[in-house]
């Protein structure tokens, strides 16, 4: 089994470079990047491309809304390194999927399915994965209902993710405070 490294942080905090760096130290070029994002817009899609074109040429990439446990379980070979970025998307993703009058309950289990999915492919791999998240546990209370549901499904997902890492790294300024 691999390491687990879990990135948390703030927008713009840091966390995708760092997880970039940890990946290139630990896997050279044998890193697979595990992409969430969907380009829903042109915005979107040229954030897409300017993270693609920050990445070295010989990683992969896996384009991965959702499934990413599956779909790492059916890869060739393993990476030295693996990067998903990031897990504030991916619950998105879930989220986005369910019906709109799903309760809090209904939308933690989708979101904490999709995390025990990830886990389970990373304790069967012997590649360092480097998952990044954002705390949105530090800000005020949504005013809307989908939010809500996100900050708390998107928590139980950081609290699950951290329980199981080896190492967790609060992002602050592009500083990492290591928390365990």
């Amino acid at each position: 089994m691999g390491e687990l490294i879990l990135l948390l942080g703030g927008a713009r905090s840091g966390k995708s470079t760092t997880a970039l760096r940890m990946a290139a130290e630990r896997g050279g070029d044998s890193v697979l990047f595990i992409a969430t994002a969907t380009a829903s817009d042109a915005e979107m899609a040229a954030r897409i491309a300017q993270h693609r074109a920050e990445r070295p040429a010989a990683w992969q990439t896996l384009e991965a809304p959702r499934g990413i446990g599956e779909a790492v379980a059916h890869l060739a070979a393993q990476p030295r390194a693996i990067v998903v970025d990031c897990i504030t998307l991916l619950a998105a993703n879930v989220l986005l999927a369910l019906p709109e009058d799903c309760s809090q309950a209904e939308a933690n289990a989708a979101v904490l399915g999709e995390i025990d999915s990830l886990l389970a492919a990373q304790r069967a791999s012997p590649a360092v994965w480097i998952a990044v998240s954002n705390e949105v546990g530090m800000g005020v209370v949504p005013p809307y209902r989908l939010g809500r549901l996100y900050r708390d499904a998107l928590g139980s997902a950081n609290q699950r993710l951290a329980a199981a890492a080896d190492q967790v790294y609060l992002m602050v300024a592009g500083l990492a405070w290591r928390l365990k």
